[in-house]
């Protein structure tokens, strides 16, 4: 299929297009790089063995996006554009929303217009609130404790009135849970925006000596070794997750369609930290902080609907997270050139 993937220059849509261009599909980047660098796109051409099509244009722009639908003849979208911060969202929430819901609008408008019917969206495990027993199943109702998170559940809610509209839409909900990792290459990797929201390019950045110390958020949780407890999932299975729904969503009877995309197994951030420790053979300071506002326990996925439905299941273990992502790290120690 010829796919639109938006944000295809970010973390994991850049990953996922090396996966759809080796699965045999035709991808067209559309991205603005306001988080992103252009220097992806090289990246990306080396990994493909061939020219990787980037549309530049801001799909909050509803005759540009219209236009550039327009003049292409996509089969499917891949959704991975928009704004993730967490803590960003909270001090700027009307941006979140402006710009998440947004861009999300114009194209399933431009989709509407165009006749195209497949869509993949990048969710979050982050609908599942803060209140969900784990493991988190995908018939648990969705909540949030975040801006970040409720544009994801305004956005799959936007997703299944739109299906209701349009039965003959496909859509593919994909909840993660934490993406982490990097091409095995060390080509590709996270290349966060500012200061890191997530742990593992943390550890990275601690690692190559960009950063002193890691804050150890909360000591007393109810977990085996006092800190919480996160499903990591190596983002090259991520990536096939991905490539799976994709051709999945032709053969489906339901219009919407909701998979978890994690390992089923938590990890804890002690164990993290020392797994990383030990990939990386650098010592990782640390220091205990109080517990930050909002955050939980343990999230960790039932994977079991992907594994039945897709025939996906995640291969990459902790091990192999820490050694990619310090592979990345190591080989660009400021990430991506802003060249």
């Amino acid at each position: 299929m010829r796919i639109l993937v938006t944000g295809g220059s970010g973390y994991i849509g850049s990953h996922t297009t090396v996966q759809l261009v080796a699965a045999g599909h035709e991808v067209v980047i559309a991205d603005d790089f306001s988080r992103s660098k252009r220097a992806v796109l090289g990246r990306l051409e080396e990994l493909c063995g061939a020219p990787v099509a980037c549309r530049v244009v801001d799909l909050t722009d509803r005759e540009a996006t219209r236009e550039l639908f327009e003049q292409e003849s996509f089969e499917a979208v891949m959704h991975f554009a928009g704004l993730k911060a967490v803590g960003e969202s909270v001090a700027l929430p009307l941006e979140y929303y402006t710009n998440n819901l947004g861009l999300t609008l114009s194209v399933l408008d431009a989709m509407r217009a165009t006749g195209v019917k497949k869509f993949v969206f990048s969710s979050s495990a982050t609908v599942y609130g803060e209140h969900a027993s784990v493991p988190m199943r995908e018939d648990m109702p969705t909540s949030a404790t975040n801006p970040y998170g409720w544009t994801k559940v305004m956005q799959e809610q936007m997703l299944r009135d739109l299906a209701t509209a349009a039965p003959d839409m496909r859509v593919a909900l994909l909840r993660y849970f934490n993406p982490v990792g990097a091409h095995p290459s060390g080509l590709i990797g996270e290349d966060p925006h500012g200061v890191p929201n997530n742990l593992m390019p943390l550890l990275a950045q601690i690692a190559v000596g960009q950063r002193n110390r890691l804050n150890l958020f909360g000591r007393d949780y109810p977990t085996p070794d006092g800190t919480a407890r996160r499903d990591y999932l190596h983002v090259e299975d991520l990536a096939a997750g991905h490539v799976a729904a994709l051709d999945a969503l032709s053969s489906r009877e339901e219009a919407v369609s909701t998979w978890n995309l994690g390992t089923g197994t938590p990890t804890s951030v002690l164990e993290l930290v020392a797994a990383f420790a030990e990939a990386s053979g650098r010592v990782i300071p640390t220091v205990d902080s109080a517990r930050r506002a909002g955050d939980i326990a343990e999230s960790y996925a039932d994977p079991t609907k992907a594994q039945t439905e897709l025939g996906w299941k995640a291969t990459r273990t902790i091990q192999d997270m820490c050694a990619d992502t310090w592979r990345w790290q190591s080989s660009n120690p400021t990430g991506y050139p802003d060249a």
